[in-house]
């Protein structure tokens, strides 16, 4: 038996509003997944964290002195436009097994992505590194956005 759809004029609303609520729902769900790119001024940006251990071997340590000139000398002319500094404490487990707890310096840069600031993050890793005698620089970095 067939029946005309205009036969039935509730059933044909009921399945008409279903429908738009189907297709709406099916749109929001979507467009919650999709990134709205917005004219916002932000750009791709790095921020990163340093971390400076300050123990030099088993017996001394990077003094105050001895970092401010280290911030002086090599962080402040890699990044003149700025740079936040704190101090820390903390531990890590040596090669050996060992606990060791060590005080450092924790150094974070907002920089925009390129290849001449990388290669400024890397010099001055490696510059504490040998000015220190140190093995490792703990290095983190995220990718945000940013604007100035």
């Amino acid at each position: 038996m067939f029946f005309h759809p205009n036969s039935f004029p509730n059933m044909r609303i009921k399945n008409l509003t279903a429908r738009f609520f189907t297709a709406t729902g099916l749109a929001l769900l979507v467009s919650g997944c999709v990134s709205i790119h917005r004219n916002s001024g932000l750009k791709a940006a790095h921020l990163e964290r340093l971390y400076f251990g300050r123990n030099i071997g088993d017996t001394a340590v990077v003094t105050d002195s001895a970092w401010k000139s280290f911030v002086t000398d090599v962080l402040t002319p890699a990044f003149p436009d700025g740079a936040t500094v704190w101090d820390a404490a903390g531990h890590w487990r040596g090669p050996d097994g060992t606990v060791v707890r060590e005080r450092s310096f924790i150094v974070e840069l907002l920089h925009f992505v390129s290849p001449e600031i990388e290669g400024r993050v890397q010099r001055v890793v490696d510059g504490y590194k040998r000015r220190f005698a140190q093995q490792s620089v703990l290095r983190m970095v995220t990718d945000v956005q940013a604007s100035f």
